[in-house]
């Protein structure tokens, strides 16, 4: 792991000694850099784990949860962060029920003897750790979250919303290595079930909203302002690509 290049890539000047104040800025720092992403699926690329570092640091690209979060899992093992990979399940609002095991991956990061949810690819998701303090409502920049057991093997993690609490996904403690993800990453890249193959899409935090494209639409949000732009052609998708994320394909 070349710290140096993947703290230069997220704009952070230097290392810091492991607090919660530090991992808030690398997180903070991640989500402002590292956009969530899946273009290499719909451009026929393989996602290959092992090769995420020279896709996410050298190339200046995104990714999805099994690269942003296993990378950055790296990162914060090698900054000295007590930090492992955990299995969630997301909430289909839909149908009321939850994907399978391993559908996303998420970090758990110790410090002080307190456990933090950390999660840098989920797309527009809490900004900031949730402290694993069950059913006590933790105020983030994008609103109220809450962290509280679903049974006795999983915890759940919701959002406020204008109609309640609404989960978000549930996970377990039970720490997992990458190698454990690569079935679910694989059905990702290659199952017509998979909502990552049935539509391309970019997204990145801004300092005051979002920008996600998402096939030829374009949606710039702006302090709760949204506006849309449908793109005309190949060449404006690769235009804001290179605009708005810094990704030349």
């Amino acid at each position: 792991m070349n710290t140096a290049a993947y703290l230069a890539r997220i704009g952070v000047a230097a290392a810091m000694p492991p607090s919660l104040a530090a991992l808030q800025a690398l997180q903070q720092a991640h989500l402002l850099a590292v956009p969530f992403e899946n273009l290499d699926i719909h451009l026929g690329r393989r996602i290959d784990l092992a090769n995420t570092f020279d896709k996410i640091v050298t190339h200046r690209r995104g990714g999805f949860c099994y690269e942003l979060n296993g990378l950055f899992c790296e990162l914060l093992q090698a900054l000295g962060y007590e930090v492992k990979q955990v299995s969630a399940r997301v909430y289909d609002s839909k149908n009321q029920t939850y994907s399978p095991e391993y559908d996303h991956l998420a970090l758990v990061v110790t410090l002080e003897k307190e456990d933090y949810l950390v999660d840098v690819g989920f797309g527009d998701f809490a900004q900031q750790p949730l402290q694993l303090q069950l059913r006590q409502p933790q105020q983030d920049a994008r609103g109220q979250f809450r962290i509280s057991c679903l049974d006795a093997d999983y915890l759940v993690v919701e959002h406020l919303t204008p109609d309640g609490w609404v989960p978000e996904y549930m996970f377990s403690l039970t720490p997992r290595c990458l190698a454990e993800f690569a079935p679910m990453c694989h059905y990702h890249q290659t199952s017509p079930a998979s909502h990552f193959t049935q539509k391309s899409v970019c997204s990145l935090l801004t300092p005051d909203g979002r920008i996600t494209l998402t096939g030829q639409t374009l949606k710039i949000t702006r302090n709760g302002i949204a506006t849309e732009y449908v793109l005309a052609d190949e060449q404006a998708y690769h235009s804001a690509l290179l605009e708005h994320f810094g990704i030349t394909l």
